[in-house]
């Protein structure tokens, strides 16, 4: 009788701590996964960086989710049909195109949210493009973030103010091709057509004469890609 409650009392010190684990893990995730006023960080400029280019928000693209940030989160939300809390949660991040973080490690999640947001550009850029070419225009984005005149991260290259025409002709928010994912993960995974570019132009197009006058290093598909 006595090791049958030994083994009765074990069991449930047992169950009481599988259950505190998942409660644990739960509430990380959904932490993870929730950006409200006082986060800091990537994710939040990226957040307020759309906010911006939609019209939604007009103040310092700081990285740090203040009042400015909650309010602009909040007309988002009443545009989208979405509770309008000022809290950025899974809901809010997928209508805003952002990937959903929770229930990973961080490292995956970014390594995810790079790959999601290289192709989106990728895909922006260089639809109909030749394979190569499409990879070349990821493999630029890279290319940037290991150089010194840019920001160093794959999502602050992207959104630098006038980098790239898909942030503000709408092409940013179609759908992404299935071969720019390839693209994208073949960039990642080290493929550079471009040979080391940092810039590249489609010159049908192209509306600056700077552009010009960078050296050209190859020609893909339309684009010249160009030191």
């Amino acid at each position: 009788m006595c090791q049958d409650r030994k083994r009765l009392i074990r069991a449930l010190c047992i169950l009481f701590a599988v259950n505190i684990l998942v409660i644990s893990v739960l509430q990380t995730a959904s932490q993870a996964a929730t950006y409200r006023q006082g986060s800091t960080g990537e994710p939040v400029r990226t957040i307020q960086t759309k906010l911006r280019n939609w019209g939604y928000y007009d103040g310092a693209v700081d990285g740090i989710y203040g009042s400015a940030t909650t309010a602009a989160v909040k007309l988002f939300q009443k545009k989208n049909g979405l509770t309008p809390d000022g809290i950025t949660g899974p809901a809010t991040l997928r209508a805003l195109g952002m990937p959903d973080s929770g229930g990973g490690s961080s490292g995956s999640n970014a390594q995810s949210a790079d790959l999601e947001l290289l192709a989106r550009v990728i895909s922006s850029e260089a639809r109909g493009e030749p394979y190569s070419g499409q990879v070349a225009v990821g493999a630029v984005i890279l290319n940037r973030v290991e150089h010194p005149a840019f920001p160093s991260t794959i999502a602050g290259v992207v959104y630098q103010p006038g980098a790239f025409t898909c942030m503000v002709d709408g092409q940013f928010d179609e759908p992404v091709a299935e071969s720019s994912v390839r693209a994208a993960r073949d960039a990642i995974n080290g493929a550079d057509p471009s040979g080391g570019a940092i810039y590249y132009f489609n010159p049908d197009t192209a509306t600056s004469a700077w552009i010009w006058s960078r050296p050209l290093i190859k020609v893909i598909g339309k684009h010249r890609f160009c030191a």
